[in-house]
């Protein structure tokens, strides 16, 4: 494949200037002083959790402005809106995933899929960190093992600045801000909830903090059992006659996923100057899962062609571990500071599939009646960051780097096995391995100053060269790639009053292919669908644009966003015939994508024991209709809204309801349907340490994926559902002593709102 360079961007001046101090809709806000004032926002990278008590002055950054904050609270960054998920009442139960899901405008399917504003290229950082276990085939497993007690917070940035980087997505960021404890003392937390079928999970926290040293830990572990069931429709249409042939599969499968972890970390204050920590964590997710799938097919005239029961037994496992280790150096002028970072992460999943068919009518091209596939997806990270921050007597510089390797491992093994002997035998068609190494390095400044009382602003700029190298060990090909970028990004703030702020905000992001999207072998799904990736696929380039507004109606914290993004050389799925029955999936660049839309949060207080949080998102889609001959635009108008409903009959007793709608979405050559859901939690607090927590999810029993495909040749409906509705009933017991008469540490309060200070990296 050729290499390409792609041409750096001509930038338009940026101005210089520092970002207003954060105004939190319902708090009190400091004037800041007619002379402008030095003030610090996010880093680049995220800084060492804050030391223990004892040295904590000396390692804290001033900050320009003391925020007041109510019960239900608001820090939204210039760059981001933080929510705090540790004040959710179902967080001792939930999957990070199940968190995802009640976060404005972020949904996951039940495959693990993650959508943002309705795009599907987001990036999932922890603490700031690109991490091996939230890329690739492996996320969804992740997402759907990790306990959301784990968290302290979750921020979206939609319009990233220049200190994110574009490695391992490229596109708009979620933020997975890990729970941290720093309070002198010791601290602890055991969660434990049991439903029905064997559904469990179980997990535990706790902290110590005393003199220089802090150290922090969590377990968790989690069995899971679900059913469902699916149906699809698929015609298939000749051009040149538009005569049709006809299939339906149905399919029901049970899967029984069993997960546990633990992650911890040791935080040393050297002295006045410098702050060491060192962080590790594991994960392990073995899923065994049955399935029978039944086919059945007709061409154009009505005789079949093929008919035939496939049943399948899986057995998966994935396991993850990461290592990391940091440095804060405080310069010598006020506010100064170096913080380097250093962090491996790596995650393998394995998969053993075993199919069996029985044949009525056999197809054209299919299998053996036994066969066996074995599938291997590892990804291995190096990441490995630098990052200084100087406040002058204008404004504040940050300059920083990254160097970043990205390893990717794709292996297929198909085996026919003879029904008499099981002796098995390689299917070298089906059989292949794809290697990807991915090497970024970065450079990214920004200054920030503020201009008069009321004006901020901020402007940097991001420089990456990434080398890609794709290694097809099978079949002895080579080739690479490689790409210089320049990415600006943009940001402004003013001030209509003390509790009333504008936001605007723009940024350029790269989003590469991954190594599933390059890779272009075509691996077997089942008898009618294959896939494969396409090593000719181009970065998408996209620009996004944001203007809000915060402010506070009453007793309601207020939040109003309009946006728009314009994708290029947008990476969508296409979808076609490579034979009579056997439908191929990949990826290709299909042209150019524009979306815009009206996104909306308020949290308030409505009565003294009703606390309402609500959110939505109205939006506008357009984009290539890959798979038609025309060069045909398709649009939809999606409107998506969550509501949290929490009431305290009294202190020892409080329900919290939860609706989640989500409207049409786009993808390369059709939609999804709109899907709601209901969630209700009660919590009991049996004395001041212990509760008892009922969590009933999926209410009404009506999640599913419904998705319709429409092109000149290929016309599908496909419908799944999962056991939506699960019950499960647990105990949550906090324990430990804290310095200054605090006690134990409950949950974070009622309903799901924005967190108060600055939340995630610091």
């Amino acid at each position: 494949m050729p290499r390409h360079h792609s041409s750096v961007l001509l930038l338009a001046p940026i101005v210089a200037g520092t970002l207003l101090s954060p105004v939190s809709a319902g708090a009190s806000v400091q004037q800041p002083p007619a002379t402008p004032t030095p003030v610090v926002t996010t880093p680049a990278t995220p800084a060492p959790e804050a030391p223990p008590a004892q040295a904590q002055a000396q390692a804290e950054v001033p900050v320009q402005s003391t925020v007041s904050v109510s019960a239900v609270r608001s820090s939204n960054r210039i760059d981001r809106q933080a929510y705090d998920v540790k004040s959710d009442a179902a967080a001792s139960n939930d999957t990070i995933a199940d968190t995802l899901n009640k976060v404005p405008s972020v949904a996951v399917d039940p495959d693990g899929n993650v959508t943002l504003r309705g795009r599907s290229n987001v990036q999932i950082l922890i603490d700031g960190k690109p991490s091996a276990m939230m890329q690739g085939e492996n996320r969804a497993a992740a997402l759907g093992a990790l306990p959301a007690a784990d968290l302290e917070s979750v921020e979206v940035i939609n319009n990233p600045g220049a200190q994110f980087g574009n490695e391992g997505g490229g596109g708009p960021i979620i933020n997975l801000v890990m729970r941290r404890e720093r309070t002198p003392g010791s601290f602890g937390t055991v969660n434990a909830n049991a439903g029905a079928e064997g559904r469990f999970n179980a997990s535990t926290f706790g902290s110590y903090t005393g003199g220089r040293l802090s150290v922090q830990g969590a377990l968790f572990g989690r069995r899971d059992s679900r059913g469902s069931t699916g149906e699809t429709t698929r015609d298939r249409i000749d051009p040149a006659t538009g005569a049709v042939a006809s299939s339906v599969q149905t399919t029901y499968g049970e899967n029984d996923t069993e997960s546990a972890g633990f992650n911890g970390s040791l935080t040393y204050n050297l002295g006045e100057k410098d702050v060491v920590s060192v962080k590790a964590s594991f994960n392990a997710n073995n899923q065994d899962g049955l399935s029978s799938e039944r086919y059945r097919g007709t061409d154009a005239s009505g005789a079949v062609e093929s008919d035939y029961l496939r049943s399948t037994v899986r057995d998966n496992s994935n396991r993850s571990a990461s290592l990391s280790a940091s440095l804060d150096h405080k310069g010598d002028r006020p506010g100064e500071i170096f913080k380097t970072d250093l962090r491996l992460s790596g995650t393998r999943g394995e998969g053993d599939t075993r199919f069996a068919s029985d044949y009525t009518v056999r197809p054209i091209n299919s299998s053996d009646p036994l066969t066996r596939q074995d599938n291997l997806n590892e990804t291995r990270i190096i990441d490995f960051t630098g990052d200084y921050e100087r406040p002058g007597e204008a404004g504040v510089l940050k300059l920083g780097y990254k160097v970043i390797r990205n390893s990717n491992v794709i292996d297929t093994r198909f085996l026919n096995v003879d029904p008499g002997t099981l002796f098995e035998s390689v299917n070298a068609s089906r059989t292949n391995r794809f290697e990807l190494v991915d090497t970024t390095l970065a450079l990214y400044g920004t200054y920030q100053m503020r201009l008069g009382e009321k004006w901020g602003v901020l402007g940097g700029l991001r420089t990456e060269y990434t080398d890609l190298d794709m290694d097809q060990v099978t079949t002895g090909i080579k080739a690479g790639n490689h790409y210089l970028e320049a990415i600006p990004s943009a940001f402004l703030t003013y001030d209509l009053s003390d509790s009333t702020a504008l936001r605007l905000s723009y940024a350029h992001r790269i989003r590469r292919p991954g190594a599933s999207d390059l890779n272009p072998f075509v691996i077997y799904r089942d008898e009618t669908n294959v896939s494969s990736g396409n090593p000719d696929l181009m970065p998408t380039e996209s620009d996004s644009l944001e203007l809000g507004v915060e402010t506070k109606l009453g007793n309601v914290e207020t939040n109003v966003r309009l946006y728009a993004r314009r994708d290029t050389d947008l990476i969508s799925e296409r979808r076609y015939f490579i034979s009579d029955t056997v439908l191929l999936t990949t990826r290709e660049n299909a042209g150019t994508s524009r979306s815009g839309g009206l996104e909306f949060t308020f949290s308030g207080r409505a009565t003294p024991k009703l606390t309402i949080n609500a959110s939505g998102n109205i939006g506008y889609s357009e984009q290539s209709v890959l798979g038609n001959v025309d060069d045909d635009k398709r649009s939809a108008t999606s409107i998506a809204g969550r509501a949290r409903f929490n009431y305290q009959f009294n202190p020892a007793n409080s329900l919290q309801l939860v609706l989640n709608a989500q409207g049409k979405t786009l993808f390369g050559e059709g939609y999804r349907q709109p899907t709601r859901t209901a969630d209700l939690n009660y919590r009991h607090n049996l004395s001041q340490a212990l509760s008892l927590v009922v969590n009933v999810n999926d209410v009404f029993d009506s999640a599913k994926s419904e998705s319709i495909t429409e092109t000149d040749r290929l016309r599908e409906y496909s419908l799944r559902r999962q056991d939506g509705r699960l019950v499960y009933v647990g105990l949550s017991y906090r324990f430990g002593t804290f310095g200054g008469g605090r006690g134990p540490r409950g949950p974070g309060g009622p309903g799901f709102g924005p967190p108060g200070g600055g939340m995630g990296p610091r």
